[in-house]
């Protein structure tokens, strides 16, 4: 609207200007027809002058006023767009200034949305972590119930065995018990007769060793382990000597009677392989034991008797300086 203004005032301007140029060329040439017509036709020419002149200032006059309300209404116009113009920059203004407070409130959002967002994205992220770490922990505590389920059913099992046994062992503990008691009053019984059988013994024990003392005379047996050479004198100086065996009768009784490895008067510290007692009479019948004598080392050259051995076969030969217990006969 305001350059249409501009371009409308310039088009008037231009008019006036043509009008003045015309009325310049109009002069010229009434001047001329002027000086070349009679003072009747002047006169008459100068009255059709007036005339054409009137009308050009009456037009320019027109013109002008007609210019001066177009001025004023460009004037006007560019005032009343100026202040839209003003106004509508000030509405701008506000509006951009809304417009940017919106933005920024947007953006504002938009970045705590976007950090919000990471947040989730992270805290989504962890909790598919956790959701596997617990998917892993389920399948495993699944497993495991699965295999104590089965350890259940194991146990339950047996339990039930268990049970059984314990039912089984129950009954056998009463037929034990039974028994125990059975045996009881039978190790009672026995016992007593145990005690009989004692009692018989010590008097039998009591009655052979009389029998022996009339059939073998009187025989100490020594506490002191000493070696064969001191042990005969041990008897010696008790008005005796060591035990001569020459019967199977006195060897079973003194084999009885007995119950350490003792020496007996017999050796062949005289001449070696000749068995001699005390008394100096020969060795007729031996118990010895197997392989024996054997004098091993060349030492052994007097004889135990051992009651741990058989009772036919106990007579053993070992070195004299040995120490042992004695049988003397008194």
């Amino acid at each position: 609207m305001e350059l249409e203004g501009i371009y409308k005032s310039a088009d008037s301007e231009t008019c006036i200007k043509c009008n003045e140029r015309e009325l310049d060329r109009d002069e010229d040439i009434d001047a001329n027809k002027y000086q070349n017509l009679s003072q009747t036709e002047a006169r008459a020419q100068n009255q059709r002058g007036l005339t054409g002149r009137s009308k050009c200032v009456v037009l320019s006059t027109v013109c002008f006023g007609l210019m001066c309300v177009l001025v004023a209404a460009v004037i006007v116009l560019h005032i009343k767009l100026t202040e839209e113009r003003e106004i509508q920059a000030t509405l701008m203004l506000q509006t951009s200034s809304r417009y940017q407070t919106e933005k920024d409130q947007l953006q504002n959002s938009f970045n705590s949305l976007s950090q919000k967002k990471l947040e989730l994205e992270t805290r989504v992220k962890d909790l598919t972590a956790e959701k596997g770490q617990l998917q892993r922990n389920f399948d495993s505590l699944s497993q495991k119930k699965l295999e104590l389920e089965t350890r259940v059913s194991n146990l339950t099992a047996e339990k039930s065995q268990i049970q059984n046994s314990f039912n089984s062992l129950s009954q056998k503990k009463l037929e034990l018990e039974t028994r125990v008691s059975d045996l009881t009053a039978e190790k009672s019984q026995l016992q007593n007769s145990s005690n009989s059988l004692n009692q018989k013994k010590l008097e039998l024990e009591t009655e052979l060793r009389k029998i022996s003392e009339q059939a073998i005379g009187c025989l100490v047996a020594s506490n002191k382990e000493m070696s064969w050479s001191d042990s005969r004198k041990y008897c010696r100086d008790r008005g005796g000597d060591l035990v001569i065996i020459k019967s199977e009768k006195k060897q079973r009784c003194i084999s009885s009677f007995i119950k350490d490895m003792v020496w007996i008067g017999l050796s062949d510290i005289e001449k070696e392989g000749n068995m001699t007692w005390v008394d100096n009479s020969p060795l007729k019948q031996g118990f010895w034991e197997k392989n024996e004598p054997n004098d091993a080392g060349g030492k052994e050259d007097c004889i135990e008797l051992n009651p741990g051995k058989t009772v036919l076969n106990n007579w053993n030969d070992i070195p004299c300086s040995d120490k042992r217990k004695c049988v003397c006969e008194i």
